[in-house]
C-alpha cells in the first residue's frame, strides 16, 4: 500500500491515471502527447504507477497499451477512507430517521 501513496503523492502521476480513466488502453507515444515532457519522463512515471499495481500494460503488436488499475485505489479507500466516513454516515442515516419520526407542528 505503500507504493501505492507513494505513486499517488505526484501531481504528474495523478494526470497520467486521469488520462488513463478517460481513455484506457493508451500507448505511451498518446500519453505523451498530451504532457509537455519528454518521453523518458512519461515512461519512469508509468512504471512507478505499474510497480504500484496502478497501471497494467498490455502489448498488441508492437504497441504496448497502459490500462488504469483501480483496485488499489479501492483498497486504499476501504481501508482509509471508509472507515472515518462511517461514522457521518450512520450519523446522517439517524437524524433522517430522527426527523422522518417526528410529528411536524
Amino acid at each position: 500500500m505503500d507504493d501505492v501513496f507513494k505513486a499517488l503523492a505526484d501531481p504528474t502521476r495523478r494526470v497520467l491515471l486521469d488520462e488513463l480513466f478517460r481513455e484506457d488502453g493508451q500507448t505511451l507515444g498518446a500519453l505523451v502527447a498530451r504532457k509537455a515532457m519528454t518521453r523518458f519522463g512519461v515512461m519512469k512515471h508509468i512504471q512507478i504507477l505499474e510497480a504500484a499495481g496502478l497501471v497494467v500494460t498490455r502489448r498488441r503488436g508492437r504497441e504496448k497499451l497502459h490500462y488504469l488499475n483501480v483496485v488499489p485505489i479501492r483498497l486504499v479507500h476501504d481501508r482509509w477512507v471508509s472507515k472515518y466516513a462511517e461514522p457521518w454516515a450512520s450519523a446522517l442515516t439517524e437524524l433522517k430517521r430522527d426527523l422522518e419520526r417526528e410529528d411536524p407542528k
